[in-house]
């Protein structure tokens, strides 16, 4: 069993935990991920390490609660256990494997879009530990769902936080915000790191694209059984077939085929609102309505 040993609730929506797993911690890298499952029965839970804590043994994770089993694992408190808790997985960050050399060439720009924010902020954090410099570009919808804001500037150069409502920071999307940082303020950038909802990653593939910005991207989103079983998470990168829990989850923006993973995306979405919709209702749900399957 694995302890939640903290619990911080974010956003109204989003959660932060810190997970007993010693052997995940002492292993783990910036850019994987880990599998959760809340109960014995329970559904397996893909979720990127956010941080990692060697000393303490624990192991951050930030989710959404979208479906039942997110939920769920929202319900838990600090001192509750989780069944599972597998890690880590997929590949660490490309950043890892390059030598000094590579990096001090290195002018990197991190994207983070909404809950993107927490596999971005290992990856800035390793950067900063190591010396290298790195900007941060942090967007959402709106000022009530920027996470992690304190944590990602202690750890770059510059923090340019950005919402499309205007309600807090720069007033528009992530990429209106990279033109903006790019065009006014005079800087240049030769590697991106972008992480967020799929659509925000293909706008700002086709961007950065244009700007002749090499850019990596997380497939984490499209993952559902986390170990290449399933086959969810097939994605066409460069014409190839690759499968983003066991290739990736990282991959050249600039190759990845977003119209075909945001399709297959899609095929889930309606099982996992009846899924969520049953547990929100518990006990009171019949599935009588004729949409649910229930009888």
């Amino acid at each position: 069993m694995y302890r939640i040993i903290k619990k911080r609730q974010l956003t109204d929506v989003i959660y932060l935990m810190d997970i007993e797993a010693p052997l995940v911690a002492k292993s783990g890298l910036p850019g994987q991920f880990v599998i959760t499952i809340n109960t014995e029965k329970g559904e397996r839970i893909p979720l990127t390490i956010c941080d990692l804590d060697k000393e303490k043994g624990t192991v951050t994770i930030v989710f959404q609660t979208v479906g039942a089993s997110t939920l769920e694992l929202a319900a838990m408190n600090e001192g509750d256990e989780l069944f599972g808790f597998v890690g880590p997985l997929g590949k660490a960050s490309d950043l890892i494997e390059m030598s000094d050399a590579e990096l001090k060439e290195k002018k990197v720009i991190f994207i983070a879009g909404g809950v993107g924010s927490a596999p971005v902020y290992p990856q800035a954090k390793w950067m900063h530990e190591h010396g290298y410099k790195c900007d941060v570009i942090l967007g959402a919808r709106s000022k009530n769902i920027i996470i992690l804001e304190d944590e990602l500037r202690k750890v770059c150069d510059n923090l340019y936080v950005c919402t499309d409502d205007g309600s807090y920071g720069f007033k528009g999307n992530v990429c209106d915000m990279l033109k903006e940082v790019i065009n006014k303020e005079g800087k240049s950038y030769n590697h991106c790191v972008c992480i967020g909802p799929m659509i925000m990653m293909k706008f700002a593939c086709l961007l950065t694209k244009q700007l002749g910005i090499k850019t990596i991207v997380s497939l984490n989103p499209i993952m559902v059984d986390g170990t290449g079983m399933c086959g969810a998470c097939r994605v066409l990168v460069d014409g190839k077939v690759k499968f983003a829990c066991v290739d990736g989850p990282e991959f050249d923006g600039h190759l990845v085929d977003f119209d075909g993973a945001m399709k297959r995306q899609r095929i889930y979405a309606t099982e996992e609102g009846r899924a969520k919709l049953r547990f929100e209702e518990g006990a009171t749900h019949h599935g009588g309505c004729g949409h649910c399957g229930g009888k």
